[in-house]
């Protein structure tokens, strides 16, 4: 189940992240014009994150909801799958394309690649 977590920390939990031609997200503004009107999508995974604050969707089967602010260039949520209460966590935001990745404890963790639709 820590997979798992990471998965929606991170969303699916890869490897630890790198450069990788992605460019960083690092402010409020930016983000909420990347994900304004957009999906986030992944295998098994179906998430909307609002410009307001909220976080809904589905992973896996179960519902995912939550909350997020901008704190100090990092997206920080709180976030429950299905009962499950996955906690808080800060995580740097990367853009490449229409490929967002969230990079779970401030930047220093796992990290997954969602598509914008």
């Amino acid at each position: 189940m820590r997979l798992f977590s990471a998965l929606l920390i991170g969303l699916l939990a890869a490897s630890p992240a790198m450069a990788d031609g992605f460019d960083k997200i690092d402010d409020r503004d930016t983000f909420v014009e990347v994900i304004k009107d957009k999906k986030l999508k992944r295998f098994g995974i179906d998430l909307t994150v609002s410009p307001g604050g909220e976080i809904a969707g589905r992973a896996f089967g179960r519902s995912v909801t939550g909350a997020w602010q901008w704190k100090s260039g990092y997206f920080c949520r709180d976030l429950y799958w299905g009962k499950r209460d996955l906690g808080p966590n800060c995580q740097a935001v990367k853009i490449q394309g229409e490929t967002i990745r969230f990079i779970s404890d401030q930047g220093t963790g796992q990290f997954a690649d969602l598509v914008l639709k």
